[in-house]
């Protein structure tokens, strides 16, 4: 019984000294082949978070995989996938926890290949530190850069420049030197605010967790005794008050808190708080954390805070220090790493997930991408796969954030892509631009409901889409006239005159293609708010932009007609001789031919010219189009 007393005694002074630890995350990345799982799985190895029938496992495994003596391959420790396994290399990210006497540790390992570079910077997105693995034998790789500058680039200030295998190169000194030298060079490039150099062999365990005795001309710290040691988070505890809210927190009719991490600040009982961005102020009643109630909040606490009085705050929004408020803004300088294999254009529009907000946002610019082998800036009028690049960027109403460099937490973001719904880009902010605070709409007294009243008739767009040669104009003008006819007011916006003046600065290219219809969509929507029932004709061939021409107006005003043409027949009529040129290699980007043409996933009509007169195809559409 005394023995069972003291076990338990035991445990429980573990527990309560556990919780008590603060918790580094940190991140091992590099190129391929590095050594980054043998380190994690030795720093596992070494603070003892490996159970003994884990152990004989992975001894036995390490035998079948041709390690040598009583080597173990620790690797395999993370190395969790079947393909990993067999190919060698980390393909997804995987997590490992363990602890020692001074802090706790979550370690995500990533893939070093190319290919899994989007896994990698998942891995990045979340950590306080990266520890930057590079092979003594063959020193700084593209791949070592491209992970730096994602690392820099999601914000973040520290990180290990372990220079993995030192052993393979007989500890030499100046071998290492030269790679320290190298990477110090490339790094000025970055916003690192530290890079601690460290002499390693993960396989070994030269200077991972003890000091060793084959590099005496290293006197740096071991690798673990930095980690043990490193301060990521007085800075963010001196900012001013950050406390984003993600969760209204309502067991019973009689508590209502607000639940969230803070991410800069303290947060006090009895604190004065502004709500961004409504502007309404209260004051902090008291502060909860499970089931206890404390005095203040740090950086880094989740918590949950109750206010004195009701006031109208929602997941999205953030509580601030009443004398210290953040800035409101909804245009923005940001960098970006891309993510997608498909491209993308500025024009686009996703959802940005900010903080704990989601809303639409659209790049409006594309200002250069950076080469990751010189650091150098690129013009570019595309984002293409692992591109890290400097954008601009529109968001659908005013939030409220921080720079990156300031407070991570509101100043790092995630692009989703609307139709797929897939995570194409992440990104921090860099700063808001002046013209989104210069910039104010200007309320009109004579409004779309009162020139709608005038016409007689609800304005709308009617937004034909198909291939070259389908028959939109036809199709538009036909109905334009009966529109006419019936004291209807229209106007027609028609793919080749458009590009006789608004834009007959544009090409055929991808970008140039999205740009022409960003800008015919926004002349649409004025239409429209002037009482006009507004008819398009353009290929328009991307799903994406149509669907952000459709987010410009209100459910009802927004009718898509695909005139759904085969290839074959609308190359037969080829009536401008386009269809000839583009087989001869003479016209290029043409869709259909060599560039792609995306059909509607939900129009509101389908039409088929191949099967219906153009009277047949005006009814169909005039009596869906509900004008009156």
């Amino acid at each position: 019984m005394t023995s069972f007393i003291y076990q338990k005694k035991l445990i429980n002074e573990f527990l309560h000294k556990q919780a008590k630890l603060d918790t580094l995350k940190f991140i091992t990345c590099g190129s391929v082949d590095d050594g980054k799982s043998t380190l994690m799985g030795r720093l596992l190895y070494e603070a003892g978070g490996i159970l003994d029938d884990q152990l004989n496992t992975l001894k036995a495994d390490s035998k079948r995989h041709g390690t040598q003596g009583n080597e173990i391959d620790f690797a395999l420790l993370v190395d969790g996938l079947a393909a990993e396994r067999e190919q060698g290399i980390t393909i997804d990210v995987a997590y490992r926890f363990f602890s020692t006497d001074q802090r706790k540790f979550i370690i995500a390992d990533t893939p070093g290949h190319e290919q899994f570079t989007r896994n990698m910077a998942t891995g990045a997105s979340t950590v306080d530190i990266a520890v930057i693995l590079v092979d003594a034998r063959h020193g700084v790789m593209k791949q070592t850069r491209r992970h730096s500058i994602i690392c820099s680039s999601l914000g973040i200030k520290k990180a290990v420049l372990a220079v993995n295998k030192i052993d393979l190169i007989e500890y030499n000194q100046m071998l290492y030197q030269n790679i320290i030298e190298e990477f110090q060079e490339f790094a000025k490039t970055l916003a690192f605010d530290e890079v601690m150099p460290i002499a390693i062999s993960a396989l070994k365990g030269d200077n991972v967790v003890e000091r060793s005795i084959n590099t005496p001309w290293y006197q740096g710290p071991t690798l673990l005794s930095y980690l043990e040691t490193i301060d990521v988070i007085s800075s963010q505890k001196s900012n001013p008050l950050r406390f984003p809210v993600q969760w209204v927190n309502r067991p019973n009719l009689d508590f209502r808190g607000f639940s969230g991490t803070v991410a800069s600040g303290t947060i006090s009982e009895g604190q004065v708080i502004k709500i961004l961005t409504s502007g309404e102020t209260a004051t902090v009643k008291q502060i909860i954390l499970f089931n206890q109630k404390l005095k203040y909040a740090e950086a880094g606490r989740a918590i949950t805070v109750q206010l004195d009085r009701e006031v109208d705050v929602s997941r999205g929004d953030l509580i601030v220090s009443k004398n210290e408020p953040c800035e409101v803004a909804d245009q923005f300088e940001a960098k970006i790493f891309w993510m997608s294999h498909e491209p993308s254009y500025a024009g686009r529009e996703f959802i940005i997930k900010i903080g704990s907000s989601s809303l639409n946002a659209k790049i409006t610019k594309i200002k250069h991408t950076i080469d990751v082998n010189t650091g150098n800036n690129i013009s570019a009028d595309k984002l293409s796969l692992n591109d890290c690049a400097v954008i601009t960027l529109k968001t659908s109403k005013a939030i409220a954030y921080e720079s990156f460099n300031t407070v991570p937490k509101l100043g790092s973001f995630i692009l989703v892509d609307k139709i797929t719904n897939q995570t194409t880009a992440a990104g921090m902010i860099n700063f808001a631009l002046r013209r989104a605070t210069n910039i104010h709409k200007q309320s009109l007294e004579v409004n779309k409901n009162a020139r709608n009243k005038l016409s007689g008739h609800p304005s709308k767009i009617v937004w034909f889409t198909g291939i070259s040669g389908s028959g939109k104009s036809t199709i538009a003008n036909a109905l334009e006239k009966k529109l006419y006819h019936m004291d209807i007011r229209t106007y027609i916006l028609d793919g080749d005159n458009i590009r006789h003046g608004l834009c007959n600065d544009l090409g055929f290219t991808n970008a140039d293609r999205v740009e022409n219809i960003r800008r015919v969509a926004e002349v649409a929507r004025l239409m429209v708010d002037a009482g006009i029932v507004v008819l398009t004709a353009f290929i328009s061939p991307f799903e994406n932009e149509r669907q952000m021409a459709r987010s410009l107006f209100e459910k009802e005003e927004f009718f898509e007609v695909f005139v759904d043409t085969p290839l074959e027949l609308a190359e037969k009529r080829d009536t401008k001789g386009l269809y000839k040129k583009a087989r001869e290699g003479i016209l290029q980007n043409f869709t259909g031919i060599d560039s792609p043409y995306e059909p509607p996933s939900s129009p509101e009509i389908v039409v088929f010219p191949e099967k219906n007169s153009v009277e047949q195809m005006i009814k169909e559409i005039f009596d869906k189009l509900e004008i009156y």
